[in-house]
């Protein structure tokens, strides 16, 4: 019996107009009706996952940023906050300046970027949010808590020299992950979904064999193992297929739905 569901929203949930589709939103809140508690564990910020999870009509803790902030869907109160350390933010922000990488910082409700261009029009519009100019070093002098999330989104050897450069010398000081394929995350390294989606279920005394996790990409891995059914949509990345218990059908094809009707319904 699965009492906890956990959907990743990009590419799983939403369809390729970021929308959740009338078969998903039909399912999902016919388990929510049945007493199941559905929640969303994505990558994105939390103030560009609250229209989705009002629509769904949840009234329980969401996963963003990973699993770095984890706040109440509807009163937006933070429950749990794990920040990357600003000493070390400022390391990593001032290389890949250095090195014209196209870098996005994440501060609770806010994302920045040193200079509006393209790819972070494309990035505000995905999302729905308004990317924020500033001097991002200078920024992080007035932040000393620290940062969700540093994001850098590029194509080519320049990002991945990079972020292998970056993997190497910050091992176990940060968490590496991607949403995307042009997308390269970075987060504390205590900081990942299937940590977040643990805590939840131990909030509510439900034991892993007891929850289903459903999504796409390498930031889904950690809560698809953890689950006791992990899903994959069809359109998902090669190696979260491979670890997945079931593949369902595609984001364009409400893979969510099929997945809750075969396993919770």
């Amino acid at each position: 019996m699965i009492r906890l569901v956990a959907s990743d929203l990009d590419d799983t949930l939403l369809n390729e107009e970021w929308r959740i589709s009338p078969g998903n939103l039909k399912t999902i809140k016919l388990a929510i009706e049945q007493g199941v508690k559905f929640t969303l564990a994505t990558g994105r910020m939390a103030v560009s996952s609250r229209k989705y999870a009002k629509e769904l009509g949840l009234d329980i803790p969401i996963i963003t940023y990973h699993g770095a902030l984890v706040e109440q869907a509807l009163s937006g109160e933070v429950l749990y906050r794990k920040v990357i350390p600003i000493d070390l933010a400022a390391e990593i922000v001032e290389f890949l300046l250095r090195n014209r990488i196209h870098t996005q910082i994440y501060i609770k409700d806010r994302v920045f970027v040193n200079k509006a261009n393209e790819v972070s029009k494309a990035y505000g519009k995905m999302a729905d949010v308004e990317v924020e100019e500033a001097d991002l070093l200078k920024l992080m002098e007035k932040e000393p808590e620290g940062l969700e999330k540093i994001l850098c989104i590029g194509e080519g050897p320049n990002l991945r020299q990079s972020a292998d450069e970056l993997r190497r010398t910050y091992l176990g000081r940060l968490h590496f992950t991607t949403s995307k394929s042009h997308f390269l995350d970075m987060i504390h390294p205590e900081v990942n979904k299937g940590n977040a989606l643990k805590a939840l279920a131990k909030q509510w005394d439900i034991p892993r064999e007891e929850v289903m996790a459903i999504g796409d990409s390498i930031n889904d891995r950690e809560m698809i193992e953890y689950a006791g059914i992990g899903v994959a949509v069809e359109n998902a990345h090669p190696e979260i297929k491979k670890i997945a218990d079931f593949i369902t059908a595609s984001n364009k094809e409400d893979g969510v739905a099929k997945a809750i009707e075969k396993f919770v319904l």
